[in-house]
């Protein structure tokens, strides 16, 4: 099969820009953190913090211990994201780019002579180039080349950083053997746990183990799929819908009271509302989580009459949280999510759905605050945290700064 996709994986994305924007931060070991506390962990590590043990999910106090003289930064969303639209369009000027897999993964089909190993790491070196040149030195990527764009995915991981790897159909299966089962895309704890009760706990008895035999252990027919994407065939992928719409945020230390919980989870339902009715939208169901130290949790859930009304989906927040335990606890997280979606316009609507008479208040709403900000107009029990929880960036998603940015 000739080579089809490259695939392009941008190396410690989130602390890597942030070293090309701090020059003082370059060649030393980074954590970027959601907030400035002792008591969050690393949601991204440079490479120097890397080689050091400190990984994502690294608490702050054991990245210290690891990693004495290493420097925290908080995240800064909008900037990666600004930073990835920059990256696309180096990307571009020298091949384009198929999908948008993540923030900081990308894939791109190959055709023609391009398809040729020698043209196609030509191409990878332009691309490396481009990105040094058009965005910085420091946003160094892992290049994977493949028949397909599951084993491209796989050859980008194989050498960081700033690595580039082909996979043709004479390295298969060999190739793979030296990787774990979870190192596969598609491949989680609770699936490995599954292939290792159907006996299969290694990538070579994956590999050698028939098409048939992956369908039962997966229990569907993506084991099938997953055969074919081990050869290197073309898999085209299976129709998808936005399953939920939500938001979370762990709490400055400042605001580690259940009053400032509420304001924060106000602000956060508010923002995810506005979110629905720019897709297009309605929630049938809401789920809402505090955490406490400890890794304790409370949490509830409702469902509903689907909605994309704020105040109505507000109402239910405040009936949930009245079941909030009052012992005393510091809720260290929050996180509400909005599921059950549909298309608005799918399921008629009741007579007595006060949000009627809301629609129009909600697009004032949501049009003032686009043209001039997002705290422009909001409902007030999010008063007390409108500088709080800004804009995050979830795997697989890329927000739009026009509806989800802060400014």
């Amino acid at each position: 099969m000739p080579l089809r996709a490259l695939y392009v994986d941008f190396n410690s994305y989130f602390a890597s820009a942030e070293q090309q924007f701090d020059p003082q931060l370059r060649g030393r070991p980074v954590g970027v953190l959601p907030v400035l506390a002792d008591t969050t962990c690393c949601i991204a590590a440079s490479h120097e913090a890397k080689r050091r043990g400190v990984k994502t999910g690294t608490l702050v106090s054991d990245a210290r211990k690891l990693c004495p003289d290493i420097r925290f930064v908080e995240a800064r969303p909008a900037i990666y994201v600004d930073l990835h639209h920059r990256l696309v369009e180096a990307i571009e000027s020298c091949l384009h780019v198929d999908r948008v897999m993540s923030i900081d993964e990308v894939s791109c089909r190959l055709t023609g002579s391009d398809c040729q190993r020698s043209r196609a790491l030509a191409l990878a070196d332009r691309i490396k180039r481009a990105i040094a040149e058009r965005v910085g030195t420091e946003l160094r990527s892992s290049i994977g080349i493949a028949p397909n764009i599951f084993l491209a995915k796989v050859a980008s991981d194989m050498q960081k950083p700033d690595g580039c790897v082909v996979i043709e159909d004479a390295d298969l299966p060999d190739c793979l053997y030296g990787l774990a089962l979870r190192d596969l895309c598609g491949i989680g704890k609770a699936m490995e746990q599954r292939l290792n009760r159907a006996g299969i706990r290694t990538v070579r008895d994956l590999c050698s183990t028939t098409k048939e035999g992956l369908r039962h252990a997966w229990g569907s027919i993506e084991g099938e799929r997953f055969h074919a994407r081990l050869r290197g065939e073309e898999v085209p992928d299976l129709p998808s819908q936005r399953g939920s719409v939500g938001h979370s945020h762990v709490l400055p230390p400042e605001l580690r009271t259940p009053q400032a919980a509420f304001s924060i989870l106000h602000r956060l339902l508010q923002k995810a509302a506005m979110r629905l009715r720019s897709y297009g939208c309605s929630a049938g169901a809401m789920q809402v989580k505090v955490t406490f130290r400890g890794k304790s949790s409370w949490g509830r859930q409702a469902q509903f009459e689907p909605t994309s009304d704020t105040l109505r989906l507000l109402d239910v927040l405040e009936g949930l949280w009245r079941e909030f335990p009052d012992k005393g606890l510091a809720p260290l997280a929050v996180a509400v999510t909005l599921s059950r979606l549909d298309a608005q316009g799918h399921h008629p609507r009741s007579l007595f759905d006060e949000g009627h008479s809301h629609d129009k208040l909600n697009a004032i709403i949501d049009s003032l605050n686009l043209r001039y900000g997002k705290n422009t107009l909001y409902f007030g029990g999010a008063h007390a945290a409108l500088h709080a929880a800004p804009m995050r960036i979830a795997f697989g998603h890329i927000p739009d700064l026009e509806v989800e940015g802060d400014d």
